[in-house]
């Protein structure tokens, strides 16, 4: 998958992307608590797009919040949208960048737009504290999430594979402990 094209999608979705994109607070919230976001924790979101989780993350008074997304115009958009010392917007790519010292990493709504997930984790797991937790998670099922690239984006995304064999590729860096394949998709651990 060219990260070019990936760019160039989203940097296209950009303008009108919260107004055509409605997410469920309470799946987000769900989603969240799963993740284990709570008070006084640095938080890295990959692939932020323009913020979306920012609000749920301030909610819950994180000390940091580091947005990174491919997109130029999703970060554009996303430091339109917020003023808040709290808030790092890095456009670029996440798996080309030395970032550490995070508490949680929270991949919402994107693992379809990532090649090689297992270079993703890997990436992740380095960028995590000892016992930091990454959470890959969606607001829909997995089958909700596959139609709906099949239809509009599949030059720039692959299938989300089942929440199981995704754990899978965590387990040489994470204890996997949450595993969700239904009404929402999450699968999240601790780093080892």
């Amino acid at each position: 998958m060219d990260k070019v094209k990936v760019a160039a999608f989203f940097d296209k979705l950009a303008p009108d992307w919260d107004q055509n994109c409605k997410h469920d607070k309470d799946r987000i919230r769900r989603i969240l608590d799963l993740a284990g976001v709570e008070s006084n924790l640095a938080v890295l979101d990959v692939a932020c797009g323009t913020g979306v989780l920012f609000p749920f993350y301030l909610e819950r008074n994180v000390a940091k919040i580091t947005g990174v997304d491919l997109s130029p115009r999703m970060i554009e958009r996303a430091r339109e949208k917020f003023n808040d010392p709290r808030i790092e917007f890095i456009a670029g790519d996440v798996e080309q960048l030395a970032l550490s010292g995070f508490d949680r990493c929270v991949v919402y709504n994107a693992l379809p737009h990532f090649e090689d997930s297992s270079r993703l984790i890997k990436t992740l797991s380095d960028a995590l504290k000892p016992g930091g937790r990454l959470t890959i998670a969606h607001g829909e099922s997995r089958d909700k999430i596959n139609e709906r690239h099949t239809h509009g984006a599949s030059e720039v995304s692959l299938s989300l594979m089942p929440a199981d064999e995704l754990s899978l590729l965590f387990a040489p860096f994470f204890y996997v402990d949450v595993l969700v394949d239904g009404d929402i998709y999450a699968v999240s651990g601790i780093k080892k």
